[in-house]
């Protein structure tokens, strides 16, 4: 198979030879080694050889090439964004698209035309191109194995070639890509090719209120996969109606092989609670496990159990270890119209948290999260909606360790394809009830499911952001009721459709919602509980009235709280020659035009991690609900 330009114009292509999404966890040849490090794991973040090209027309066509001579190229940094590294405009942008007013592009099979539009994206003057090349060596354990490359993010069409061969082709810049290199990969002197346009039709459902960015903004990762390899883990630790007792079900899916599985489940002391053998190949699934004392998973105690999995061959030899953290709670909406967790009413005390650092934009590092995590706790902050795409793959695990409630949002908006200057007008709205649109988005929701499935932390599934509406996203929802009791669904734009919301999202959401039509809404014997997605809105002075909201949480068991739009400003130091200081730069600051400007910068924090004086708002109102 060759590599096809007009990818990028079908929206019907958004995968070509992608492996799977599976859960999150890590493996390891043995024990010692999930302390020190994997063999299996080889990094290629650093330095890589780099071109930039305005247009696709101007991109190095055969740079693919094991002898193509890229002496001119430059060097650039993975992870990171290319913009930051000088190429291209740096854009501040909320509702519209990018190319509003410049370009005219409406999606494909919009508009009454049931067609593609030929080089909407593969010969347009505003998509730029990045060519990344990198030569790599297999160590030693590699060899004979079966070799993988992971690209945790790429913004946002992405293709990738080894030593001259086309491998495949990604969209969805937020969700991990993985591809078999296996075919192609030498001991030595391997040439590791990637193409990322910045646009695609995926531009049309990633318009997210944010910097526009492109390139490989997140870590990437060679795996060797041992000749048996537990490729898939699903946890689904249950808890009984006495919320004292539970069970746990395991179910894996191997590559390779027929072999041994050994389970070991510890307490959080250490101590061995279930043990058990299964052997099989492709699903194993064990049995039932049952515990008559279970230690609740919360945000009041985090509380995880040790699952280990060893998998040995037909000769017992050991081939790899796969260790995960899990935790027993329960999420229920019942016949009273109230979400409880743990038997408990839930109250959110959230936040919307894009990713961002000062320096780096979108590529942020353990430390900002680890940071994060601890602004949290130290403010009474309980749970985190992932605005408004899927997180790095540490965050959850440190949101399971720390107790924060995760509503996981796929990575999904439209905002541009629906509303226009502020009207509402979805004649070219996507997804919609659009067929072409319908797998796209599906596999979204496929994606975030199985990366992130066994993270105790998430209660809700966020189908997207500001979407409108529509089929497309009812289907999506079907995915997650098939797949997951266990959480409940989220969706706000269903409030556009009336007539959807008894197939679209467990919860009645609302962006920006006045405390007083909240009421109003509780008052009228509601089918749904209440959930603000989106409230208070940190920009200048804000968060005066948050009492008013804390309010209908003591007056209505139906009100469930919200998520303050937003944690942390985005906003880029820039160094300032009059002042010879560095100095923060929000939308507008960068000559892009157009721009949403200030917009930016409606965090509880400034986008160097200092606290505004409205997080002591936060801090005492959501104190009074822990």
């Amino acid at each position: 198979m060759q590599a096809n330009l007009q990818w990028l114009d079908d929206p019907e292509v958004f995968r070509v030879n992608q492996l799977p999404a599976h859960s999150d966890h890590h493996y390891y040849h043995d024990a010692a080694e999930i302390k020190t490090g994997s063999r299996f794991v080889k990094s290629l973040n650093g330095a890589w050889r780099f071109n930039f090209a305005k247009t696709p027309a101007e991109r190095p066509v055969d740079f693919y090439q094991p002898d193509f001579d890229a002496s001119d190229f430059d060097t650039i940094q993975v992870p990171g964004h290319i913009e930051l590294a000088g190429y291209g405009q740096i854009q501040y942008i909320n509702t519209l698209y990018p190319w509003e007013g410049k370009i005219y592009r409406r999606p494909p099979y919009t508009l009454n035309q049931d067609q593609l539009t030929p080089g909407l994206f593969s010969d347009a003057d505003d998509n730029t191109v990045g060519s990344y090349l990198k030569t790599f060596d297999l160590d030693d354990t590699f060899k004979g194995q079966r070799v993988i490359i992971q690209f945790q993010g790429v913004e946002e069409a992405l293709y990738v070639w080894l030593n001259g061969h086309f491998v495949g082709y990604a969209e969805d810049s937020f969700t991990p890509s993985e591809f078999d290199l296996t075919p192609y990969i030498q001991d030595t002197d391997n040439v590791l090719a990637v193409r990322v346009y910045k646009r695609s039709t995926a531009s049309f459902i990633e318009d997210q209120d944010m910097f526009r960015f492109s390139g490989i903004f997140r870590n990437v990762n060679l795996l060797a996969e041992p000749a048996t390899h537990l490729n898939d883990l699903d946890l689904r630790p249950t808890v009984n109606d006495d919320f004292e007792s539970g069970v746990l079900n395991v179910t894996t899916k191997l590559t390779g092989d027929a072999a041994t599985l050994a389970l070991t489940v510890k307490d959080q002391d250490g101590q061995v609670v279930a043990t058990q053998t299964q052997t099989g190949s492709d699903t194993v699934k064990f049995d039932a496990m049952a515990f008559d004392q279970v230690q609740l998973w919360s945000p009041a105690s985090p509380y995880l159990y040790q699952l280990l999995t060893e998998v040995y061959d037909a000769n017992h030899e050991l081939l790899e270890v796969v260790p995960y953290k899990f935790g027993f709670r329960t999420v229920e909406l019942r016949d009273d119209k109230v979400i409880y967790v743990n038997n408990q009413r839930l109250v959110i005390n959230g936040v919307n948290r894009h990713e961002w650092n000062a320096h780096t934009g979108r590529v942020i590092t353990m430390a900002d999260m680890k940071a994060d995590i601890q602004t949290m706790l130290a403010n009474n902050i309980n749970a985190d909606r992932t605005c408004h795409y899927p997180d790095q793959l540490p965050w959850y695990q440190l949101c399971d360790e720390a107790g924060i409630y995760l509503m996981a949002e796929n990575n999904l908006e439209s905002h541009g394809s629906w509303q226009k200057m502020g009207a509402i007008e979805p004649s070219y709205n996507v997804p919609g009830d659009n067929p072409h649109w319908l797998e796209a988005v599906v596999d979204r929701a496929r994606s975030n499911y199985e990366w992130f499935k066994n993270h105790p932390s998430i209660i809700f599934w966020s189908l997207g952001n500001e979407s409108f509406a529509g089929e497309d996203i009812a289907a999506m929802q079907v995915f997650y009721k098939q797949h997951d009791d266990s959480r409940l669904v989220h969706y706000e734009g269903v409030v556009h459709t009336p007539e959807l919301k008894d197939r679209i999202s467990d919860v009645e959401s609302r962006m920006y919602e006045k405390p007083d039509e909240i009421a109003a809404y509780l008052d009228d014997n509601p089918a749904k509980p209440f959930l603000d997605c989106e409230y208070m809105h940190d920009m200048g002075n804000s968060l005066g009235g948050m009492k008013s909201y804390n309010d209908l949480i003591d007056k209505y068991p139906m009100y469930q709280g919200g998520f303050i739009w937003d944690f942390i400003d985005q906003a880029l130091f820039v160094h300032d020659p009059v002042t010879d200081q560095d100095v923060l730069r929000y939308g507008g600051d960068f000559d892009e035009r157009h721009s949403d400007y200030e917009f930016s910068g409606d965090g509880l924090m400034f986008a160097d991690r200092s606290p505004k004086p409205a997080m002591q708002e936060v801090k005492y109102y959501y104190g009074l609900h822990k």
